[in-house]
């Protein structure tokens, strides 16, 4: 019995002053995105390499944001920040500035031809999947830069990403061939689907501009109605970062019928159908397809 116990005891010494075994977890990079959109690319390219923090999250509006310290705080440990640029977050530039990072930023934008409107330079630009696989290219460049010993995952994490792009973009295509070309004008909330547009050979309408900062006024919502009678535009489209109401009343002033909900300037919850970029394209066709093409 004594030399049992004994036993017991050295091995207790032992487990009590042995080293702990390391551990098996690598830290993962801290990265932030300015909002939703820009942090799925980080995360379809970083995986699990990567914590991925969005300062505007699911069904948030990029345009009127107001940071918070914790934004700042955010920043400041982050080993990459990630903007979509174009004039798009205006408060952005104040804010990693207040917060002292000193992590490189990624201009996601960066080689896209803007377009122009009447109100300035359209931000909107991931509403182009050929744009967005830009998105991507730049986003991978800017994490073999801080990671490079990552590098050879990035890369084929992103070219596999780039191939599920491709493949949505044939979708989406296939999808718009069932809609006659005259139905395709849509009446949404803001201008936010200028790149798809003109990619896809639509018409969008939108009472106010680029940003959803201003209201539109009432003669610009009478001739807005006017305009949808005047061309007999089928459908007006609700956006999930906006208040229904002014596009409620524009549906019932112009007797265009109210189409299915919109994902512009941002993703949906993760339980929603626009949680990815990729969800998010391929909800918003079928949607206009729903409210624009001819029944079967």
């Amino acid at each position: 019995m004594r030399l049992q116990i004994r036993l017991v005891l050295a091995l207790s010494f032992v487990l009590a002053f042995a080293p702990l075994p390391a551990s098996a977890e690598t830290p993962r990079l801290p990265v932030v995105a300015s909002f939703s959109i820009l942090a799925d690319f980080a995360r379809q390219i970083g995986g699990d390499k990567v914590e991925v923090k969005a300062l505007v999250g699911p069904n948030g509006d990029v345009h009127v944001y107001e940071p918070s310290p914790a934004d700042a705080q955010s920043l400041s440990t982050a080993k990459l920040i990630v903007v979509n640029g174009l004039h798009l977050e205006g408060w952005m530039a104040r804010l990693i500035a207040a917060s002292g990072a000193r992590a490189p930023v990624v201009v996601a934008t960066r080689g896209i031809t803007p377009r122009q409107g009447e109100k300035g330079v359209d931000p909107h630009a991931w509403q182009s999947i050929a744009n967005a696989r830009l998105y991507v290219a730049n986003i991978l460049a800017g994490l073999i830069a801080v990671d490079p010993t990552d590098a050879d995952y990035f890369r084929a994490r992103a070219k596999n990403y780039d191939a599920a792009l491709d493949a949505t973009e044939k979708d989406v295509r296939a999808t718009i061939a069932a809609i006659p070309p005259q139905a395709r004008k849509i009446i949404t909330t803001h201008d936010a689907f200028g790149y798809f547009a003109a990619a896809y050979g639509f018409e969008f309408i939108a009472p106010q501009g680029f940003s959803t900062e201003s209201e539109p006024s009432a003669r610009q919502v009478a001739a807005l109605i006017a305009q949808i009678r005047r061309e007999r535009a089928p459908a007006v489209f609700l956006e999930n970062i906006s208040d229904p109401r002014l596009m409620e009343r524009i549906a019932q002033e112009s007797g265009a019928k109210i189409g299915g909900e919109l994902f512009s300037d941002s993703l949906s919850q993760p339980n929603g159908p626009a949680a990815t970029y990729i969800a998010m394209m391929k909800h918003n066709i079928i949607e206009l397809k729903k409210a624009l093409a001819p029944s079967n």
